[in-house]
């Protein structure tokens, strides 16, 4: 199963202070005014922020799925997933850890049982 440029669209913005803004042409999720995930639909693919750390995790984890982003972008934890080879609960995952490497301290203090997979 893969996913769709329109479950980004749909899932993104669920998570608390999310709102969809656009980035060189390209939809992108915002939190605390900084982008967590753009998205290109023409590639069916999602570039998300992560740390350089969690961006290990999923790439061993999926590594069908995910990729650094090339140059000194995915050196510093940019991420992309390849949405024709993830699942919901990946794109669920990303999206949340993302959000998570992106938003304030105190908003991921109330949001405590938003809780990021290891």
């Amino acid at each position: 199963m893969s996913c769709l440029p329109e479950d980004v669209r749909a899932l993104a913005p669920m998570l608390p202070e999310a709102s969809e803004g656009a980035h060189r042409g390209n939809p992108d999720f915002r939190v605390g005014g900084r982008v967590f995930a753009t998205l290109w639909i023409d590639e069916a693919r999602l570039v998300l922020r992560l740390t350089p750390e969690a961006q290990a995790a999923v790439i061993e984890a999926e590594p069908e799925a995910f990729e650094p982003v090339p140059g000194a972008w995915g050196t510093r934890g940019w991420t992309s997933l390849d949405l024709d080879a993830c699942e919901e609960e990946t794109l669920r995952s990303a999206l949340l850890r993302a959000w998570h490497c992106t938003a304030p301290p105190g908003l991921i203090a109330r949001y405590a049982d938003l809780a990021v997979d290891p």
